[in-house]
């Protein structure tokens, strides 16, 4: 066997990623670097691997989820930072001041897609050898392509065209590729893994790929690509596999206790532990100074949870667009009783609303949260069909049922087809109401960019920004170390 030693040498696969079954959570072996030949030599050295690349795709230890939804929300109309250790950072994207260097979250961003690329290709290139049976390295090469493909999506969406690395075997420093060959690659490989992944409720455990994920994630890359029939039929597909339905309570959707329901493709997922190899972080910067209870649901601060100095703010603009009594806003808090029994209103022009949409119940140690976090909805599945549909024909009378049907759960009142007189009318809508449905869910950013209001939003709201802007600058720590590298226009 030709073990890529180098690099194996180099790497403490530790799986971090949680993944759980119906019944219990996995807790993945960690293999040393002192023993790369042990990797392969069972299913649990090959899983190690899988769940390692899994875990740096997810980006979950630490505060990097939280960071990192953080820093594309407040790029939008939805919410921002102030005070503390990441608004110090984060402002740098709130405000467009975009440089490569002023954030670790550059480091985020491109490194960990890479190093599960790179995880992946160690996989793929040594699976064949493997003291495992047939089954099992059919279906760990589709999972790893997989992991691949919605890497570079990730990539993709992030800094536009980056290198395309497709084997550990390649040249150290590679150029961009074009954006044809990207998007040729990410949609080949997760057309080429459909057929070898198992059902969605099938997959050995929670967190594994399956052919939900698969076409979600497809129908995802139509939709920001604006190949609109492609997004049409690939949502369609979804809808057709008679398994996905909306989850009743949009208040309890994001809570720990009604995770794995059938309302997710796909989740970054998440388990609270005092190492935060894989939690998420987002209430220690949305609880409320001296928050102490919340008079409308009894929430109160728990023991041992932690309020960072850092504040996570809704903007007041986005709050007040919402129609009255949309259960969108039960996640979001307006009021609070603080340490003294005193009761602070947070409306404005009193402060700002809290995002609190990642519950926090359940699930948590200290300053880590269990919540997963939703990548693919299948809301966002019947919205994307909408939109594409429009986009096809102009308004019609399927994208607003399929509009309506979110609506409903929402508990607002149903548009009708004659309210949209242009497909320009109703797709200001659809942005609008996947601005309710999906905030703080870091998809507002991509939104805003594919509907080409990204920029403009922000002149508006006096920030310098500029049409190079949609896309981040290469880091510049990349360009350091790949002379074949070039950064991206405009920076």
């Amino acid at each position: 066997m030709k073990y890529q030693t180098i690099i194996l040498k180099n790497i403490v696969i530790l799986s971090v990623l949680i993944f759980s079954s119906c019944e219990s959570y996995l807790e993945p072996e960690v293999y040393s670097e002192t023993a790369p030949d042990n990797l392969f030599n069972s299913l649990q050295g090959v899983e190690s691997v899988l769940f390692s690349a899994y875990a740096d795709y997810a980006e979950m230890n630490g505060n990097n989820s939280a960071q990192g939804i953080t820093a594309t929300e407040s790029m939008t109309d939805v919410g921002y930072p102030e005070l503390g250790a990441v608004a110090n950072w984060a402002t740098n994207f709130r405000d467009f001041v975009l440089d490569g260097v002023g954030s670790s979250m550059y480091g985020t961003f491109w490194n960990r897609p890479y190093q599960a690329i790179r995880n992946v290709h160690i996989l793929l290139e040594n699976i064949d050898e493997a003291n495992i049976t047939e089954e099992s390295k059919q279906l760990i090469s589709a999972e790893a392509r997989f992991i691949r493909a919605i890497s570079y999506y990730k990539l993709m969406m992030r800094f536009g065209t980056v290198p395309l690395r497709i084997s550990n075997a390649q040249e150290l420093e590679l150029p961009k590729a074009s954006r044809e060959e990207l998007m040729s690659f990410i949609e080949s490989e997760l057309l080429a893994v459909l057929p070898n992944l198992p059902e969605p409720g099938q997959e050995s455990s929670w967190g594994r790929a399956h052919k939900g994920a698969a076409l979600g994630h497809l129908v995802k890359f139509y939709l920001n690509t604006k190949q609109w029939q492609k997004c049409a039929d690939k949502a369609q597909e979804v809808m057709d596999m008679n398994y996905y339905s909306l989850y009743p309570d949009y208040f309890g959707l994001f809570q720990v206790k009604n995770e794995q329901n059938n309302e997710i493709l796909w989740a970054r997922t998440s388990k609270a532990d005092l190492g935060r190899t894989a939690n998420i972080s987002i209430m220690n910067f949305a609880w409320p100074q001296s928050f102490a209870s919340h008079p409308e649901t009894g929430l109160t601060f728990c023991d041992g949870c932690r309020n960072f100095a850092t504040m996570l703010y809704i903007r007041d603009d986005f709050w007040y667009s919402f129609a009255e009594n949309d259960q969108r806003t039960s996640l979001i808090i307006t009021e609070y009783v603080n340490s003294d029994g005193e009761l602070i209103n947070l409306l404005p022009p009193n402060d700002h609303p809290r995002p609190f949409k990642y519950w926090p119940a359940d699930d948590f140690e200290g300053p880590a949260y269990g919540n997963d976090i939703p990548v693919i909805r299948y809301a966002d599945i019947l919205l994307a069909r909408a939109e594409a549909l429009n986009e096809i024909n102009g308004p019609n009378q399927e994208s607003i049922n399929l509009i309506n049907n979110v609506r409903n759960r929402a508990g607002v009142a149903e548009i009708q087809l004659s309210d949209f007189g242009s497909k320009e009318v109703l797709n200001d809508h659809i942005l609008a109401e996947r601005g309710w449905e999906f905030w703080w869910e870091d998809k507002r950013r991509d939104d805003l960019i594919r509907h080409g209001k990204f920029i403009q939003q922000a002149i508006d709201r006096g920030l310098p920004a500029k049409p190079h802007h949609v896309v981040f600058p290469i880091p510049q720590f990349a360009l350091d170390a790949n002379q074949a590298l070039e950064q991206n226009d405009g920076y």
